[in-house]
């Protein structure tokens, strides 16, 4: 896959995808990084640490979150992305799942799409990615966790996403799959998701795991959000050895060392990142 100027080896290698909520209510890291200032030295952080894409959010998308409009959306990610692109030059994915948010965030110099509905909530951000040309990541999401039966309801969701892909003409090489994991599932379809991650590869594209301090961490350690360092690196480490062509994560010089471990051991010295 191309991100922006940079071939990605999705099947042999795992990448680090940093998190950077420009939020005042995200769960882990809200309201730390809404200023401009700090928001560049946590990016140049992050990026120091061996993060390969920065997926910049502006909409908070923890249970119970308090939508914003597509307005408050761009006020808090464009003028970002457009200094992180001018001073650090980092390859960019928007998390979004607006169209009009996307297309400002592409028009600044984003690079990918990450969209949390898979396409599902507004099939024109499909049409957007197509006309542009751009990698999306296409998560899996559902408003309740009901299934008749899980993993079929996933892969069922996922196949109608990529669909929607098809049907406005984006490449099958631009996409990404995430599983999504802490949405639209309980404690234990969380688990049984990461645990059957092999039926997500089955569908034929690299996948995104997104786990990073999420609650399934939370409630099978018994901890708060900033003490699931742990818990996260083991779900990294899983990624890996299931194959996963990127992890998205708050922590990444601890995660890409994870991965690095994983991978020599797994490949040998000569083939990690």
């Amino acid at each position: 896959m191309k991100i922006g100027n940079r071939e990605f080896d999705l099947k042999n290698h795992t990448y680090i995808m940093g998190i950077l909520n420009v939020t005042p209510d995200s769960f882990s890291d809200g309201g730390n990084w809404q200023d401009m200032d700090g928001a560049l030295r946590r990016a140049q952080e992050m990026l120091s640490e061996g993060a390969d894409v920065i997926d910049v959010g502006g909409e908070s998308t923890r249970p119970g979150y308090t939508p914003v409009s597509c307005e408050e959306e761009i006020r808090r990610t464009v003028p970002l992305i457009q200094r992180l692109k001018k001073e650090l030059a980092p390859l960019i994915s928007i998390d979004t799942c607006k169209p009009e948010v996307a297309r400002a965030a592409l028009d600044a110099g984003a690079d990918m799409i990450n969209d949390i509905w898979g396409f599902r909530h507004d099939p024109k951000m499909a049409k957007l990615a197509a006309k542009r040309h751009v990698p999306c990541c296409l998560m899996h999401n559902r408003e309740k966790p009901e299934y008749e039966d899980l993993m079929e309801g996933v892969l069922s969701d996922l196949r109608e996403s990529l669909k929607i892909a098809a049907a406005a003409g984006v490449k099958t090489e631009q996409i990404l799959l995430d599983p999504g994991i802490g949405f639209g599932k309980n404690y234990e379809m969380n688990l049984e998701v990461l645990r059957k991650l092999d039926r997500i590869s089955e569908l034929g594209f690299p996948v995104l795991l997104g786990t990073s301090r999420k609650s399934v961490i939370g409630l099978t350690l018994g901890v708060p959000v900033g003490e699931r360092l742990e818990g996260t690196i083991a779900t990294t480490v899983y990624g890996v050895m299931k194959g996963c062509g990127f992890v998205r994560v708050h922590d990444v010089q601890a995660n890409k060392r994870a991965v690095e471990m994983t991978e020599a051991i797994l490949h040998g010295p000569g083939n990690r990142l």
